[in-house]
């Protein structure tokens, strides 16, 4: 298949794989979390503004962990902080299978968050830094594929698991990861362009400087605003799909078929983009599944029929994961080796922030009685201001290296 011809190389074959499993394993706990949620708020009786809260208070761990990781990967290496991340998020998602009340599980998934927002920029960048130009878009959204796969595994697991054994299982299954990361550290090299500048680190202040530098100012704001819109519009539609499907009228054992269906359709998303990705450019791919994303959440917000719902679902499902893929491919190739995790850490932190507002937005409109209907209107509306900032700033990437442009 031509969009796999990246794989004849066994050293990046195995870099992908092995990267790839961490980023399962990151979205088997984000999915998880909006399943256990689902059963949480039966047995410990929270209202839906209390699991917004705890699902924003994930997001604002993974906004620190993505800024943090992100100034450590050029400081410390992408293959250590990588490793370490996932050892975060492993252990304490483990430690939540014991929450005793509410509280205690808050501060949990602010762990949990922050491993696992610090571990996504940084697995990004070292893929893209090491694979070449020509196939670094392909390897990225290849790279984020595997992220569908997690969420498989994570409604595969709260199917069989939650309703039978308990939520407490669920969480005890994520802990998992941390025998991986022993594997990770035999695995898996720093990319050579980072071992490249060894000698010449730059400080946290000259690294932050020089991405709100005239140079770099606008991919800087592209970014941010995309992200933004992006995380936003996710966290808020997906966390809630069980819930949505809940409210609609549907069981909660229904509601996970059919959330597990609309994730199934996330594989076929990601590898249209990685085809369309080196033979189109990035620009195109961001923009054109940015709409159809934004015109599959205003169908989903309006199915009234079961069938309708699955349709717009599995529609949402493609399009707005494909569009991740290919902002994650992008978002490297707009910075130079030196500052290139500070970049991507910052843009997945500040996109974060999204992620905190988005879930607990429609926490507090569906306690407020708002229809579903316009809560996924100011998705549409947000997700189309990321598609135009893409279209109006954005540069074309593709088959550009950003440290020769800064030579």
């Amino acid at each position: 298949m031509g969009n796999m011809t990246l794989l004849r190389e066994p050293k990046q074959r195995k870099l992908l794989i092995s990267a790839g499993f961490s980023w399962l394993f990151d979205a088997m706990e984000v999915g998880m979390i909006s399943f256990i949620v689902t059963a949480l708020a039966v047995e410990w009786q929270l209202g839906a503004e209390q699991i917004g809260l705890l699902m924003a208070i994930n997001s604002i761990g993974m906004a620190a962990g993505a800024a943090i990781a992100g100034l450590l990967a050029d400081r410390y290496g992408r293959r250590s902080i990588l490793m370490w991340t996932l050892i975060i998020f492993s252990v304490a998602s483990g430690l939540s299978a014991l929450a005793a009340g509410y509280a205690m599980l808050c501060v949990l998934r602010f762990i949990a968050g922050f491993g696992l927002g610090g571990e996504l920029p940084v697995a990004s960048t070292l893929v893209s830094e090491s694979v070449p130009a020509a196939e670094r878009g392909r390897a990225v959204v290849l790279l984020e594929s595997f992220w569908a796969g997690g969420w498989i595994v994570a409604a595969l697991i709260s199917y069989f698991v939650i309703p039978h054994y308990g939520w407490r299982l669920a969480f005890l299954i994520g802990a998992l990861p941390v025998f991986y990361a022993l594997y990770l550290r035999r695995a898996i090299q720093d990319s050579p362009s980072y071992i490249a500048q060894q000698g010449n680190r730059l400080s946290i202040r000259k690294r932050v400087a020089s991405i709100w530098s005239m140079k770099h100012r606008r991919a800087t704001i592209t970014l941010w605003i995309l992200w933004f819109t992006v995380v936003f519009s996710y966290y808020g539609m997906f966390l809630w799909l069980p819930s949505v499907m809940v409210l609609k009228g549907f069981g909660l054992v229904k509601s996970f078929q059919y959330v597990l269906i609309m994730s199934i359709a996330q594989l076929p998303g990601y590898f249209t983009a990685a085809y369309c990705i080196e033979k189109f450019g990035r620009k195109f791919v961001l923009v054109a599944f940015l709409v159809l994303t934004a015109g599959s959440a205003l169908w989903f917000g309006n199915a009234e029929t079961e069938g309708g719902l699955i349709a717009a679902g599995i529609c949402l499902s493609f399009f707005n994961l494909g569009a991740w893929g290919a902002m994650y491919a992008y978002t490297p190739e707009l910075y130079p080796t030196a500052v290139r995790g500070t970049g991507v850490g910052f843009a997945a932190s500040f996109g974060r922030i999204g992620g905190i507002i988005g879930p607990y937005l429609v926490g507090m409109l569906v306690a407020g009685k708002f229809e579903i209907t316009s809560i996924f209107l100011i998705f549409f509306i947000t997700i189309l201001i990321g598609a135009f900032a893409v279209l109006i700033m954005g540069k074309e990437t593709k088959g550009t290296d950003p440290d020769k442009e800064t030579a």
